[in-house]
């Protein structure tokens, strides 16, 4: 960081200017070297648009992270120095933004900040996860394993949520389609089909007026409905990112019928990944405990991990603290009362995380295989409604002429 400073000589003499470092007092520490008496010493915020710009988002995805932390763990196990390995990755990634961050990275570590503090202050990059990891690896002399497990940790990491997007993909685009095509039909065909029925003075079907009502509503307040459902969906959002929105959102989420399911499974193998490669990477029981609340994704499952912590200070063992919550399936528990009692915890809650990824790939699989059916009897369903709300009117018309 850059620090702005006014300062004296011994002489009596002012100075004034910029130094760089890790930190304020690695800054007044450096001063103080060149026989300087400090007046003012402040950060220099860099608020130039351009920099705002830039800083705007990470622009890192968790693959360059995942990526680097492969590298790093390569660089390392070839004995190369941390700061030398960073100027390198620094100079050959491909990522703008990630090359900013490792430059800054570099200078913090430069100016004298252990290598998991430089990266704490990169947050929307480096978790707190990843920082504990990081820091766990310095003080056990064992950085390239400690790469080499958070590089796997990613990976399988990234692996589930582009699992569990893509299987959502397909099914959120034809319904969009299917939105456009049904308001393409409701504003324009028809309108005309409803004139030539209404004319005929044909008693209709009460599916027909139905479809005639919605198209009336939909040509007449249209405007007024796209404005209603976009102020909801921001209110909604809005109301997400509130604790007690996360909340019911997360609820909702866990509950949904057979998706609901998927994302359990995702979450539960999510808590047995970070909490073995914490708990593998020498981090005490408790601290794993509270970061992998925060990194698990859901509030229902992050309220749980937390009271389980604050039961498993009190005295209590993990398995005994989550067997009273039924959104853990008793066997998570069971299994891990086995690994506590057999002194074997990180295998068990690895074994767990391997089961519950290969319960995801095949709920995903078997999602994936029965959205295109179920599409085509809803797309089907909806367009058969539609049409037959039409066409047995007119051939009724037809017939009694």
């Amino acid at each position: 960081m850059l620090y702005k400073y006014e300062a004296k000589t011994k002489e009596g003499e002012s100075r004034s200017g910029t130094i760089e470092a890790g930190n304020l007092d690695l800054a007044v520490s450096s001063l103080q070297r060149a026989s300087l008496v400090i007046t003012s010493l402040e950060p220099v915020e860099k608020s130039d648009w351009f920099h705002k710009t830039l800083t705007f988002g990470s622009g890192v995805k968790n693959s360059d992270t995942m990526l680097l932390s492969r590298q790093l763990a390569t660089l390392f196990s070839a004995k190369v120095p941390l700061v030398q390995a960073l100027k390198v990755l620094g100079a050959e990634s491909q990522n703008f933004a990630l090359r900013r961050h490792l430059s800054d990275v570099l200078s913090d570590v430069q100016g004298g900040l252990p290598l998991s503090a430089a990266f704490a202050r990169h947050p929307q990059i480096f978790s707190n996860f990843y920082v504990h990891m990081v820091r766990s690896g310095e003080e056990s002399g064992k950085l390239e394993q400690i790469f080499n497990y958070l590089a796997d940790y990613l990976e399988r990491n990234y692996e589930l949520q582009v699992k569990a997007r893509n299987a959502l993909i397909y099914p959120a685009f034809v319904i969009f389609v299917f939105i456009g095509v049904m308001t393409l039909m409701l504003t324009t065909i028809i309108p005309k089909m409803a004139e030539i029925l209404k004319d005929s003075g044909q008693e209709l079907p009460i599916y027909t007026k139905i479809v005639i009502g919605a198209s009336d509503i939909v040509r007449n307040y249209g405007v007024y409905l796209i404005l209603l459902i976009t102020a909801g969906a921001i209110g909604a959002w809005r109301y997400s990112h509130t604790p007690a929105g996360k909340l019911a959102v997360s609820r909702v989420m866990i509950n949904i019928p057979i998706v609901g399911t998927l994302y359990r499974k995702i979450y539960i193998a999510r808590f047995a990944d970070n909490l073995n490669t914490l708990l593998t990477g020498g981090v005490a029981v408790l601290r794993a405990l509270e970061i992998t609340s925060e990194v698990i994704g859901n509030e229902v499952y992050a309220y749980i991990v937390r009271e389980a912590m604050e039961q498993v200070r009190s005295g209590a063992r993990i398995s005994d603290a989550l067997s009273r919550f039924d959104d853990f399936p008793p066997l998570v528990s069971q299994m891990i009362k086995i690994g506590e009692e057999t002194g074997k915890l990180d295998f068990i809650l690895n074994t767990l995380a391997v089961f519950y990824r290969r319960e995801v790939n095949g709920a995903v699989d078997n999602l994936i295989s029965l959205i295109e059916p179920i599409m085509i009897i809803v797309l089907g369903l909806g367009v058969g409604i539609l049409v037959a709300a039409v066409l047995l009117p007119i051939y009724n018309i037809a017939g009694s002429v």
